[in-house]
């Protein structure tokens, strides 16, 4: 397999990754906060959904126009501003799951020199189509990982607590 190939099919099956670890999610557990600061499983999915929505405006930039500016933003003001913390978990998923959809559909059949495509990040610099799909497909496993963590601390927690497993 190619290496677009194989990034098309990771980007494609980033939602099943993060449904896959998001099963069972607790309510408790969804708000589980490691540390202040650091973002709850919660936020983490509101995240992943609202980049997305991020990514399908890059992509189309990048496709479409000559050398456009790709704009980094705060996702910290995004989460705060966003209310990430009141987001619902289930919403998140579909969201992402509907965008990274039709994201799919839009890069699946491109001819492979579209992907050389470039736009300019404002953070980053030279972006092709090819670098925003890769940082895309990785992504989602990223923050999979970091919830997969999340929720074994948290389970941690609970046995050091003595409470019973939820």
């Amino acid at each position: 397999m190619s290496e677009l190939a194989d990034l098309l099919e990771r980007f494609r099956r980033g939602p099943e990754v993060m449904a896959v670890v998001l099963t069972g999610l607790g309510l408790e557990e969804q708000d589980y906060r490691t540390e202040p600061g650091r973002w709850t499983i919660r936020e983490i999915v509101a995240h992943v959904a609202d980049s997305e929505i991020v990514g399908a405006q890059r992509f189309r930039r990048i496709i479409a126009e000559e050398n456009p500016v790709i704009m980094a933003y705060d996702q910290e003001a995004w989460a705060r501003n966003l209310d990430y913390s009141r987001r619902k978990p289930a919403a998140s998923l579909e969201t992402f799951r509907r965008t990274r959809a039709e994201n799919y559909e839009l890069l699946k059949d491109l001819p492979a020199e579209t992907f050389e495509r470039a736009g300019n990040h404002s953070e980053r610099g030279r972006m092709t189509l090819a670098d925003a799909l890769r940082i895309y497909a990785r992504h989602a496993e990223e923050h999979a990982r970091q919830i997969q963590a999340l929720r074994d601390r948290y389970r941690q927690s609970r046995a050091a607590r003595g409470a019973p497993p939820s």
